[in-house]
């Protein structure tokens, strides 16, 4: 069943716009949505919820094209439901951009009227917007995309892992009979297990309606096409009546699922997929041929959806229950990622002492080519590392995830979005300036007395004084993170979510309003190595060797050096973590420490299961950066700071074993999740692998979590940025995800360029 288009053509199609409706059906869809939300007002959360998601499926999926071997493809419009920003939006959303950017393309005045309507309805109900409304203030908290804060908070229902495995082993027949037991269970919840039984119906019209999508597919087509569409057609039919029983049927009944539930990663894929390919396989139903194109195909539908920082699949690990037929999967899977070479989805492969040996080769031989997958996760120390973090028994964090850029979360019993996030670095310069922020002036105190550095007598009193900053920042993040949940719960439940959820279904709640088994949250930070490299170079400077005053130091650095550019030298040639210093990394450690414990506790008070810190940044570090003053480890006003608990990029000096041994002294116990970026030369990785291998056998073997690599030839950076229409298809890890390089914003790549080649 070979695929009748080429990936680089599929690849081109998943380019086109969000949605191939005309304008005018669009307008239709998102009135008859906005109309069902008003109706429904009265009735509850989750029956106006159901009546919404019925506005919008089936009608908002695709045509088939011609090269899907897996079907499943939707319109995003600018008004509907969903989990995450990076697709659509978050609960009942209106992402008012899009809708504006719409109103250009329409011609009737009368259509004109409608969106006014429409956004006008919207500017009042739309999830996040009521949220902002209630929390945001003028100088302390912001939306995500602004950076000027010292800290930003947001709502959103990121990293949420459906139960897949149990989508898989029910089918729709056992799910509805799952719904029947728990009612009875739970007679009082009968409402809730109403709108559940709701949902599967919805469910069940989706698929049919796919079956008249591969139908109309089929007209003018060649018999080898035919032939494609009538196996996924047979699937479909399939899953209505029974579990499914193939990795056709498996991969469908998943994959629609996921989409009209807004969820946008996809769990260990090899866990519920590995006995089915294996059967597949073992019974003829397939050949391996076959089965790769599958797999490949459904990779390039993950692809076409642009979630950016999401499309996760993770494979591997302990905890599997079935670790022959799964690591059949994980093979096939990886052809299928190095032969489509797309940024999605997010490949994740969890290692760990005794797995297989022809995985791991695999593996490794797959990220020399450049593909930057599969990401590389240390079972042997992120699994207690989840126990105590999360707070879970072995069992559970066996079964645990990263989402997004790496956030841990337990496979579809825990929430851990990151809703609040916290910029350090810029925390550290208000700290030094009585609560000014030197970037734009504003006070950004956040009621903590802060006092001028004259009376900062030593570096126990700076120190002390950033800790109280940042203590009251994670105290009302933590508080305000905890309240983004209710807020949404007051507005909606994510009903597919839910009942794909542990205990949703047991417990008759939805995921924010009692159901999920681990509620649970984590707190963002940004420039976390710039601020200690920056203690590290006061210490020394200042109060060590007394070469220059405190407020001679600040005032260059809010100065940006001009004047002081012998004093800025003196702040470079400090210490600086990443180069397996003991002076900086000690520093490192010490605020690191100080932050995770403290974001611990700030959680417990506000009363989640878990909060812990997570370190991935993605390219925030850098759009964050630019509204950053200049720093005391002699950072220029914004410039990127570092990436995740990696160096500054460029600072690292003495090799990627130094770099390794600082990364491995950042105690992961009360991390949530965290990014290990590093950037090899192609000849190093392909012609030493032995070395390389080593060197990463001897990071995880010293304690390291995870690790995700960039292989590149020297000056192929250069080059791309000088010539990008040469290089589409150069991949690079950002910061928890990949990217086409050329598609980056120019300081983005310049960043990224700046990070130390081993050679």
């Amino acid at each position: 069943m070979k695929n009748d288009k080429s990936v680089a053509e599929i690849v081109e199609i998943n380019k086109k716009a969000p949605c191939e409706k005309p304008v005018a059906q669009q307008i239709d869809i998102m009135e008859a949505y906005t109309l069902a939300h008003r109706k429904y007002s009265g009735a509850g959360t989750a029956r106006r919820e159901l009546e919404c998601l019925k506005t919008i499926y089936p009608v908002t999926f695709r045509h088939v094209e011609d090269g899907d071997l897996v079907v499943g493809r939707t319109d995003v419009l600018p008004v509907g439901f969903g989990c995450v920003t990076s697709v659509g939006g978050v609960g009942h959303y209106c992402t008012f951009s899009k809708l504006a950017a719409l109103r250009g393309e329409v011609d009737n005045p009368a259509d004109l009227d409608r969106i006014d309507a429409i956004e006008a309805y919207w500017d009042k109900h739309d999830t996040r917007s009521v949220f902002y409304e209630e929390v945001l203030t003028e100088d302390t908290f912001g939306k995500f995309v602004d950076g000027k804060y010292g800290a930003v908070v947001t709502a959103r229902l990121s990293g949420t892992m459906l139960d897949y495995e149990s989508l898989v082993t029910l089918g729709i027949p056992g799910l509805y009979k799952k719904v029947e037991r728990c009612r009875a269970q739970n007679p009082g919840a009968g409402e809730f297990y109403d709108v559940m039984r709701g949902c599967i119906d919805l469910f069940c019209d989706v698929v049919r309606h796919h079956i008249g999508l591969c139908e109309q597919a089929k007209e003018g087509k060649a018999a080898e096409r035919v032939t494609q569409l009538d196996r996924v057609q047979d699937a479909l039919r399939a899953i209505l009546v029974r579990r499914p029983q193939t990795l056709v049927e498996g991969i469908e009944a998943c994959w629609l699922y996921t989409l009209i539930a807004g969820v946008v990663n996809y769990g260990r894929a090899d866990v519920y997929l590995g006995q089915l390919l294996a059967h597949d396989l073992d019974e003829g139903v397939l050949t391996r041929d076959e089965a790769l194109e599958i797999i490949k195909s459904w990779f390039l539908l993950i692809d076409a959806r642009h979630s950016n920082v999401n499309g996760r699949i993770i494979v591997g690990g302990r905890g599997r229950a079935h670790e022959a037929e799964a690591d059949r999967f994980i093979e096939l899977a990886i052809e299928a990622v190095r032969q489509n070479r797309t940024v999605e989805p997010q490949f994740t492969l969890r290692c760990y002492k005794g797995m297989s040996e022809k995985i791991y080769a695999q593996a490794l031989d797959c990220i020399a080519t450049g593909c930057t997958y599969p990401m590389l996760l240390n079972d042997d120390v992120v699994v207690p590392q989840v126990m105590s973090s999360l707070h879970v028994d072995e069992r559970n964090a066996e079964d645990y995830v990263p989402f997004g850029c790496g956030e841990l979360v337990i496979n579809h019993a825990s929430v851990g979005t990151p809703n609040a996030l916290i910029n350090v670095l810029k925390l550290l310069t208000v700290a030094l300036n009585e609560g000014v922020d030197p970037y734009d002036g504003v006070n950004r105190s956040n009621g903590v007395d802060l006092r001028p550095v004259e009376e900062l007598g030593t570096f126990e009193e700076v120190f002390d004084q950033y800790a109280a900053l940042l203590k009251k920042y994670f105290a009302d993040c933590a508080r305000i993170h905890r309240r983004s949940y209710e807020a949404m719960g007051e507005q909606c439940d994510f009903l597919l979510t839910s009942l794909l959820t542990n205990d949703c279904l047991e417990v008759g709640r939805p995921i924010l309003k009692g159901g999920v088994r681990f509620l649970g949250g984590t707190d963002e930070t940004y420039g976390n190595i710039n601020a200690s490299d920056s203690l590290t170079a006061i210490k020394r400077l200042v109060f060590d060797e007394g070469r220059y005053s405190l407020r001679q130091v600040v005032d260059a650095v809010n100065a940006n050096f001009e004047g002081a550019e012998e004093l800025r030298r003196a702040l470079l040639d400090a210490p600086k973590y990443g180069n397996d210093d003991d002076e900086a990394d000690a520093m490192a450690v010490r605020l690191h420490e100080f932050i995770c414990k403290t974001v611990k506790a700030t959680g417990e008070v506000a009363g989640f299961y878990s909060y812990g810190t997570v370190l991935i940044n993605n390219q925030v570090n850098t759009e964050w950066g630019r509204k950053t003053a200049a720093s005391p480890d002699g950072r220029l006003a914004g410039t990127f700071m570092n990436n995740g608990n990696n160096p500054q990029s460029g600072a690292d000096k003495n090799g990627p074993t130094a770099m390794l041994n600082s990364l491995v002294k950042l105690d992961v116990s009360d991390h949530a999740g965290s990014v290990q970026n590093i950037k090899f030369s192609k000849g190093m990785f392909k012609r030493k692998m032995p070395v390389v291998r080593s060197l990463i056998d001897t990071y995880f073997g010293r304690g390291g979590c995870q690790i995700m690599a960039s292989v590149v030839d020297p000056g192929e950076l250069e080059d791309a940025i000088a010539h990008p229409e040469l290089h589409q298809n150069l991949l690079v890890r950002v910061g928890g995800f990949s990217a086409r390089f050329v598609a980056l914003e120019k300081d983005v790549q310049q960043e990224v360029l700046a990070r130390t080649l081993n050679e």
